[in-house]
């Protein structure tokens, strides 16, 4: 299962939305406070879109379709929790419209 996972979060990597990719080109190659995020990364037996190890910190974007995935999105969160990370969640129209604003909340929380 987690070779299929690894395998799943190259090809995100790969095909990254463009939320994703605008968010990236702030958080990437540690230009952010200098912290290391990576992202698509596999933890546990899901596949978070960033993480800071360093402040056990996940940041998932969220498109249309987690409207209907409410509950799955609570229990990934809830075990993410119990793993000791906090999670930050964003839509991906307040990634495009609002950019600042999702840095500003990043930056607060790894203070």
């Amino acid at each position: 299962m987690k070779k299929d996972l690894t395998a799943v979060s190259r090809k995100l990597r790969e095909n990254s939305t463009d939320a994703e990719k605008l968010i990236w080109k702030f958080l990437r190659a540690k230009q952010f406070f200098g912290l290391k995020f990576k992202r698509q990364v596999l933890i546990g037996n899901y596949i978070v879109d960033f993480v800071c190890f360093e402040k056990d910190l996940v940041i998932e974007l969220d498109g249309g379709q987690h409207a209907e995935q409410r509950e799955e999105d609570r229990v990934r969160d809830s075990w993410l929790h119990s793993q000791g990370f906090t999670v930050l969640r964003f839509w991906n129209n307040e990634v495009f419209a609002n950019i600042e604003g999702v840095l500003e909340i990043i930056r607060r929380e790894c203070q």
